[in-house]
């Protein structure tokens, strides 16, 4: 078995959606990891808090013109994530159903236009940028909700769906992948229940031990990517490296 103990020793880290919480933390611990030749953290709007030794871009996910200018300006990615996500916003009124009498059209489309369309749009772009001769990963961050296999409350039906359509993607994806880049991985994480604006409103119930501030999610996705294999591309996994049902 050939030691992973590190995702790369040169290239490049990419990481859309940097202003987020597990994203800046995602780009904290690449930065201190050294692992790449740079880190580029992508975000919606203007920031003064990244790392520093980050490289900043702009991008938006309704704006592919913007994804693809990104992906012109990265060489050599050899590690991608995408760290964006919307499951409520209380200003566009969007909230997870409770039941199918709450769904919303407007509100659905737009979920999964951030959830399922925008990552989609990223790995159009930064898909054929990854190195054909050596080991690459294409990560988004899902959810075990959008788990079809794990369903057994219903419920959060936009959330569900658009995570679910994500997992589909990702197979998707790695199936195209492996025919041209045979060492390369698109796998879908789940980083558990995380402390941040997304889960804030969701978080009473969670044992104290199940809610990762944002640095132990970021640990712990980073921690399994180097022990999966190219067999693995395609798959969900959990925060402690288990495969779950897509």
């Amino acid at each position: 078995m050939p030691d992973r103990s590190s995702l790369a020793a040169t290239g490049s880290a990419v990481v859309f959606g940097a202003s987020g919480a597990i994203g800046r933390a995602l780009v904290a611990r690449l930065v201190e990891s050294g692992r790449f030749g740079a880190v580029h953290a992508g975000t919606r709007g203007p920031t003064t808090d990244l790392p520093v030794g980050a490289i900043p871009f702009r991008f938006d996910l309704g704006d592919e013109a913007s994804i693809k200018e990104a992906a012109r300006m990265v060489e050599a990615p050899e590690l991608v994530m995408v760290a964006t996500g919307l499951l409520h916003d209380e200003a566009r009124q969007i909230a997870p159903e409770k039941s199918w009498r709450a769904i919303d059209g407007s509100a659905m489309a737009e979920v999964f236009a951030a959830n399922a369309i925008g990552p989609a749009l990223i790995a159009k772009h930064f898909l054929p940028l990854l190195p054909r001769d050596r080991r690459a990963v294409f990560a988004v961050l899902s959810a075990r909700v959008g788990s079809i296999g794990d369903n057994r409350l219903g419920g959060w039906h936009s959330y569900r769906a658009s995570k679910a359509a994500l997992n589909m993607l990702v197979r998707n994806f790695a199936i195209e992948l492996a025919r041209s880049h045979p060492q390369a991985l698109a796998v879908a994480l789940h980083p558990g229940t995380v402390d941040s604006r997304l889960s804030a409103p969701f978080q009473r119930g969670v044992a104290p031990e199940k809610l990762f501030s944002p640095d132990q999610a970021a640990g712990h996705l980073l921690d399994v990517l180097p022990a999966l294999d190219p067999a693995d591309s395609g798959g969900l996994f959990a925060w402690d490296g288990t495969r779950l049902p897509e």
